[in-house]
């Protein structure tokens, strides 16, 4: 049975009680409102998902995803279109189906009191309330981990067909929206065979847990449609747009969580380092700790039965996929570890209940409660691209048979999307000279190391001839295009006859993705 801490009693479970009640609203209407337009990811995600079905394992077989996301999406739209509130709106729905399964899986896990702590933690928590408000699977992959845990419990305990079932489906589910999910269900696994080798080794019972690690399997054996694609997208898409990460990238995961995704902040604000603090100081208790009285935590080295499956799998997760990083040279960001993130929270959670002081409690929980609001509420105003003022201009003074180009090709998505009337332009990217709509990530690193500016140019002052503008939205910076885009930029402004003029400058501070928009024009024109 999961350890009760001292209930609230009187004037504190009153307070309490009008506090979980207004963090959930705030955390539910949180997840519902943002002013900033789709960047990158999104607005590919939207131009993917609204493809015909039988379409969409080609595109993503050339984008790198898993599709369980993006079918779901595909019929979110057909019900409510695909405006930036409408496509967000299906993670903010999940996001909030998340709340009520993180307070089961916290009850299941350490009984009420780590059900509610875990319940206000994620209702205000920055990095779900983030992910709720992106067309992006990530709120999908919290929903899932969090069923996951519930399911796994429930089938150990009650080895039941329906709890078998759902673990089963939890687990392709996992398999289908994020791919970092492999490391999770790897980690799991390796849990269940190590624990039930040392319970056969110590002539305990493990049997019972072996209905749970077939239905995992039986999971995995669903996702095996899936690979030929999969393994066609490891190859050959990878995530060629920033670095490998290195092991710090492990506590950049924990401190990733802590602030606003889209902020260019980074985890560098003070709330952001507040409830950073406040999360590595509860996992840790959660894990060692064990309180004996109001004034007196002890720690116990060999640390707390209840924790050490749930830390075992966050910890060995986190380390397996950097370290898969590292050797297929891919890289990393805080949102693919959005597979730990509840049971991390679950663990915090379990944290606070060493501290059997009933206001110390309420202190601590209240602090991470509104570092994560703080955070959160920023998320409103945050604008995640610099698309709108670019494609505002276009809209503006573009006129038929102008050239739209985008370097590098990453930009096109987001401007392509707030465009008026597309078929007015002819729209290219460097360096495949494709479309805007959707990016292929197919060996994009050799694509932008042979795609030659000048050459590009040439292209497009040809395409604009003597009467036509071109517009080119473009930004220096990009991982493997060096300084591609800014030649670009100068051989477009050095060609005979043309004259240029920036209309929107890069505000890298303000901006997730940033961009410049310039028009070049045949002088006199």
């Amino acid at each position: 049975m999961p350890e009760e801490v001292p209930a609230l009693t009187g004037r504190l479970r009153t307070v309490a009680t009008a506090g979980v009640v207004a963090v959930v609203a705030a955390g539910v209407f949180l997840r519902f409102y943002t002013h900033s337009a789709l960047w990158l990811d999104e607005a590919l995600t939207v131009d993917i998902a609204r493809l015909p079905l039988h379409e969409l394992p080609d595109k993503l077989r050339h984008d790198g995803a898993p599709p369980l996301y993006y079918a779901l999406l595909h019929f979110w739209i057909l019900l409510f279109g695909q405006s930036d509130v409408a496509t967000r709106s299906l993670s903010g729905v999940l996001g909030v189906l998340t709340l009520p399964v993180a307070w089961f899986a916290g009850k299941e896990f350490g009984g009420r009191a780590v059900a509610w702590t875990s319940l206000v933690l994620l209702a205000s928590a920055p990095f779900a309330v983030y992910y709720a408000t992106e067309a992006r699977m990530y709120a999908l992959v919290i929903l899932l981990t969090g069923c996951g845990v519930l399911a796994l419990r429930r089938a150990i305990t009650a080895p039941r067909s329906g709890n078998l079932v759902a673990v089963a489906l939890v687990t392709a589910g996992l398999l289908y929206v994020q791919y970092w999910s492999l490391y999770l269900l790897a980690m799991v696994g390796l849990w269940f065979v190590g624990t039930m080798a040392w319970s056969a080794h110590k002539g305990r019972e493990w049997k019972h847990a072996v209905p749970a690690l077939l239905a995992v399997v039986v999971g995995c054996v669903a996702f095996a449609p899936w690979i030929p694609i999969f393994l066609y997208q490891s190859a050959h898409t990878g995530t060629p747009w920033a670095a490998p990460p290195n092991f710090s990238a492990v506590i950049n995961a924990v401190t990733g969580f802590t602030d606003n995704q889209g902020s260019t902040a980074g985890s560098g604000t003070n709330q952001g380092r507040l409830l950073a603090l406040i999360y590595f100081a509860m996992a840790a208790l959660g894990l060692f700790g064990i309180g004996r009285s109001e004034r007196i935590i002890e720690l116990d080295v060999r640390t707390r039965p209840r924790a050490r499956g749930i830390t075992f799998v966050i910890a060995a997760t986190l380390f397996s996929a950097i370290a898969g990083g590292i050797l297929s040279s891919s890289a990393f960001s805080p949102r693919y570890a959005a597979v730990v993130f509840l049971p991390l929270l679950l663990l915090i959670a379990l944290g606070t209940t060493c501290l059997l002081n009933p206001r110390l409690r309420m202190v601590v929980v209240s602090l991470a409660v509104a570092a994560g609001l703080f955070s959160s509420a920023q998320n409103i105003v945050t604008q995640r691209t610099q698309a709108p003022p670019a494609a505002a201009v276009i809209n503006t003074y573009g006129r038929t048979g102008d050239i739209v180009a985008f370097c590098p090709d990453q930009l096109g998505p987001s401007v392509y999307r707030l465009l008026d009337d597309t078929s007015r332009y002819d729209m290219l990217t460097f360096p495949r000279g494709t479309g805007p709509q959707i990016i292929n990530w197919v060996d994009y690193e050799q694509a932008s190391t042979i795609g030659n500016p000048i050459t590009f140019a040439a292209r497009l002052v040809g395409l604009a001839g003597a009467h036509h503008h071109i517009w080119l939205v473009w930004q220096p910076g990009y991982e493997t295009y060096g300084a591609k885009c800014e030649r670009l930029a100068t051989a477009l402004l050095q060609t005979p006859g043309i004259g240029g003029h920036t209309w929107v400058t890069t505000h890298a501070t303000k901006y997730y993705e940033p961009m410049n928009m310039t028009e070049y024009a045949p002088q006199g024109s």
